[in-house]
């Protein structure tokens, strides 16, 4: 049977992911990953990024000054000893600097691993249902 603790830990680590986005704290947003993390936002539009400091750089790259509201709804999480799974329903607001505005619909698709008793993103696939501009 799974430590109820766990759940919420790893719920916890996508509250913080939202947040630290948002917020553009590149630092603590990036310490949620793995060192190996994998990032594929393809169904956005985007690529496929290995690594940590890779997944950072793109992101931030990607929306360093857009102002961003990210939210995520009703996790289905499955714990199997130090590995978990989870799909989050999302949606996200952007809003760019040369005033363009899109609001999405989707999932993230992830998993996590648990490292030195702390729950980090291993791999990340964000799914789009709806991208209205």
């Amino acid at each position: 049977m799974t430590d109820f603790s766990d759940w919420v830990a790893v719920a916890n680590v996508k509250a913080a992911y939202c947040r630290l986005l948002d917020t553009k704290d590149w630092e603590g947003w990036g310490d949620l990953f793995t060192e190996d993390a994998v990032l594929d936002v393809t169904g956005s539009g985007g690529t496929v990024e290995h690594g940590r400091a890779a997944i950072v750089a793109s992101v931030r790259g990607s929306i360093e000054t857009t102002k961003t509201a990210h939210q995520v709804h009703f996790p289905e999480i499955t714990i199997q000893g130090d590995s978990a799974t989870a799909i989050w329903p999302m949606q996200d607001r952007l809003f760019w600097d040369d005033g363009k505005t899109m609001t999405g619909f989707g999932h993230y698709h992830e998993t996590y691993v648990k490292q030195d008793g702390r729950w980090r993103i291993a791999t990340q696939k964000l799914t789009r249902l709806i991208m209205e501009a």
